[in-house]
């Protein structure tokens, strides 16, 4: 059995995040641990299972909900990433990089649903 999610250039651009992401909290005040470092390492990740599970579900418009979770998880990590400006754990350009770098996901899956809506038979 092939897993098809890993054929989708969304699923490779969401890994790089996570890995961008892990490097970013490496560098937040270590009393955040348990934290925001675990809260974003987790939503980040979250976007990228949701993609794996949603993928192997029976129907597009069932995937298509997973897309809407992933969605979910990348706004998630940008709620974050204002906090982490705010308390002024990273600064602001490096905010403005995570942020473009959330936008960019989202529009693209997005489209990504968009395109899987318009397959549907």
């Amino acid at each position: 059995m092939s897993f098809r999610y890993r054929d989708f250039p969304i699923y490779s651009q969401i890994r790089q995040f996570i890995i961008d992401t892990y490097s970013l909290t490496d560098t937040l005040p270590k009393k955040e641990f348990y934290g925001l470092s675990s809260q974003l390492r987790r939503a980040a990740t979250s976007a990228l299972l949701n993609i794996a599970e949603g993928s192997m579900k029976l129907s597009d418009a069932e995937f298509n909900r997973f897309i809407m979770i992933s969605i979910g998880s990348v706004s998630e990590t940008a709620s974050i990433l204002d906090i982490c400006l705010d308390l002024k754990y990273i600064t602001s350009s490096t905010h403005a990089r995570c942020m473009l770098k959330c936008e960019t996901l989202v529009k693209q899956l997005y489209g990504f649903s968009r395109k899987l809506k318009s397959t549907k038979s």
